[in-house]
């Protein structure tokens, strides 16, 4: 196959990424209902959501310390192979743990499942996200972000409320069966994938690989494209104010600060999915409508939402009026932010050569995964301690990002 095939210069929807994006929707469902059903079976086990909060923090660990040598091997190998043989042992693994639960010890094969399940993310992210610059160019790479973060955003919306009929329904092992069906068959699909091979490299050991391809990304990152590193961090720090307001403070703000049910809650959860998929969509469809030079804006905009946000909270109109307004400024606010994040990976990705896509996308993934965890402690923090005056961290967090966007005009001229 030329180079120019495995692009797919012309058009989105090549056979390569239309298998891929199969592929990973399979995947996603996969995901996603497993780890409801795992939520539900916990919660049903100990009465306790700490216990799987302390098993996800746990499990999210490998992901941290493994992705960057996931991106090493995304760069070093054929990255069909490494897919297909990833998807292949994750579906081994959780039909393994479904075979195991009839033995007992559920709690202890649910721990040592989402382990295992996060030492393998950490090799199929990066990936996964090298491949779609390796199968598309031009603003077809934008393109191609964003139908795979509409696929994220559809699942998300979808897969919980289907988890939740097939658990009460059959219960976990039934579910566990379903989900093994959902990553065999991505690995199915991934077999008719076709990449060019990797260019023959010169036999090295382990360690002296690793050392070469670790300095060399980030001596790329440091010296040679510095804008990267700087747009890089810039995301990060965007993603720590925005996820910490979203995960932690959407759930509170409606259902502690304004004493709304969790039915209502659940709704604007719906919402916030509906508005990040419709932000995909705008993307694939308008790819110039926002050059990269001024995205800065766009993060202004975000931090403008939260602002308002935090006005509504305390206008006398209601829990429910307050909780609507609440919800649109939320659902503004989640659409800009998924038009940033594809505009900043696709940046990310056309700005970087295909033979390091591996590994810069797995600093983008390690810095991301560290940086949530972090701005969701942080927020837990914050709203406990405003309890009765949460309207304040919100009007705190807009002005916070209205001043990233408003000072870092600097970042996106370099694009």
């Amino acid at each position: 196959m030329s180079q120019r095939e495995g692009k797919g210069a012309s058009k989105l929807f090549t056979r390569n990424f239309t298998l891929l994006l199969l592929g990973q929707l399979f995947s996603l469902i996969g995901n996603g209902a497993l780890k409801f059903a795992l939520s539900m079976y916990v919660l049903e086990e100990t009465g306790s959501a700490a216990v799987f909060g302390t098993l996800l923090a746990v499990s999210m660990v490998p992901t941290i310390l493994l992705t960057p040598f996931g991106g090493v091997l995304a760069d070093r190998a054929n990255r069909r192979s490494i897919m297909v043989g990833l998807d292949l042992t994750s579906g081994a693994a959780v039909l393994a743990a479904c075979a195991a639960f009839s033995a007992g010890r559920g709690l202890a094969v649910t721990a040592a499942l989402l382990i295992v399940l996060s030492v393998l993310g950490a090799f199929e992210s990066p990936t996964v996200q090298a491949c779609v610059p390796q199968m598309l160019s031009g603003d077809n790479v934008l393109r191609g972000n964003a139908a795979v973060n509409q696929a994220a955003a559809v699942t998300g919306l979808a897969v919980p409320f289907l988890g939740s009929l097939l658990y009460v329904t059959f219960g976990i092992r039934p579910v566990l069966a379903g989900t093994a069906v959902c990553f065999l068959l991505t690995a199915a699909l991934e077999c008719f994938i076709r990449l060019p091979a990797p260019p023959p490299a010169p036999r090295q050991g382990v360690g002296a690989v690793l050392r070469e391809d670790l300095l060399g990304s980030a001596r790329f990152l440091v010296r040679e494209r510095r804008e990267v590193l700087d747009l890089l961090l810039y995301a990060a720090l965007v993603s720590f104010f925005i996820a910490g307001v979203a995960v932690v403070g959407l759930p509170y703000l409606v259902r502690s600060e304004l004493g709304l049910s969790a039915q209502v809650y659940g709704v604007v959860e719906s919402a916030m999915g509906l508005a990040a998929i419709l932000g995909g969509l705008s993307v694939g469809l308008l790819p110039n409508v926002i050059p990269m030079r001024r995205l800065n804006r766009l993060v202004t905009a975000v931090g403008a939402c939260m602002v308002l946000a935090g006005c509504g909270l305390v206008l006398p109109l209601g829990a429910l009026g307050r909780c609507a307004l609440l919800a649109a400024f939320f659902c503004a606010g989640q659409a800009g932010v998924s038009v940033f994040s594809i505009f900043a990976v696709s940046a990310i990705q056309q700005r970087t050569p295909e033979q390091m896509t591996g590994k810069v996308m797995a600093c983008v993934s390690t810095i991301s995964l560290c940086a949530q965890p972090l701005g969701q402690l942080a927020y837990g923090l914050l709203f406990d301690a405003a309890a009765g005056s949460a309207w304040t961290v919100l009007l705190a967090t807009g002005a916070a990002v209205c001043a990233l966007g408003g000072g870092s005009g600097r970042v996106f001229e370099k694009f």
